[in-house]
């Protein structure tokens, strides 16, 4: 299931980098890196984090692309 996301394009309007990102929603660089690669799907908790310091909601940090074949739960 694809998540993908604005992270950098979020940050980049904030002005800061995945470091202070990072500070502000309380997780590491790293994890602020991985969740830009795709390579991590943040917790709910996490993601709300984020889009509150971007002043957004969360769907327009975060973007859930159905795979074909997907079924719905």
């Amino acid at each position: 299931m694809p998540l993908y996301n604005h992270l950098k394009e979020m940050r980049a309007r904030l002005g800061v980098n995945q470091q202070e990102m990072g500070a502000l929603v309380g997780t590491s660089r790293q994890t602020i890196s991985q969740i830009e690669r795709g390579d991590y799907s943040p917790s709910v908790t996490l993601a709300l984090k984020i889009a509150k310091t971007c002043g957004v909601t969360v769907e327009e940090v975060f973007d859930y692309v159905e795979e074909e074949g997907e079924k719905n739960a």
